[in-house]
């Protein structure tokens, strides 16, 4: 399946959802409560065959919250990104993608210590750059420290 044939697949299969082209990859944005099921839907048909995730991170849009995933077809040779956005910035959830890729556990892991969004279904969620005592989420855009130098 080429670059084409993809967008195709996309534009049929989830015309609900906005589809975007960037630089490198086409872009679908899909609401938080359908992501694992558009994941999974992703990976599990011969036709796309995403079968790697090579990236997870999270982007601060303040107020809201965006996770965005790099998936790629090892088949096919085709790669893409899948968004989702967080509008609950007292409470982020989303559910966890590790049932879909165990590689997901460290990537959640460090979103969860850097902006403290929470993975339901995730095996162990834990901090694993800051200590348990550390108060708050560094990348968050509303993230105040007396170190910090601000210009």
């Amino acid at each position: 399946m080429n670059k084409d044939e993809l967008k195709n697949y996309l534009g049929q299969n989830f015309s609900g959802y906005s589809l975007k082209e960037s630089f490198d990859f086409p872009e679908l944005h899909v609401p938080k409560e359908e992501i694992l099921d558009v994941l999974k839907q992703l990976k599990e048909d011969p036709a796309t065959a995403f079968d790697s995730l090579f990236c997870e991170t999270a982007i601060d849009s303040n107020p809201a919250f965006e996770l965005v995933y790099h998936i790629t077809s090892t088949r096919y040779r085709h790669d893409l990104v899948v968004k989702t956005t967080l509008d609950d910035r007292e409470n982020p959830v989303v559910e966890s993608v590790y049932p879909l890729w165990m590689a997901a556990e460290l990537y959640e892991d460090e979103i969860y210590d850097m902006f403290g969004i929470r993975f339901t279904n995730h095996p162990k969620l834990r901090r694993i750059m800051l200590t348990d005592e550390w108060v708050g989420y560094p990348l968050r855009k509303d993230y105040q420290d007396e170190y910090m130098i601000v210009k």
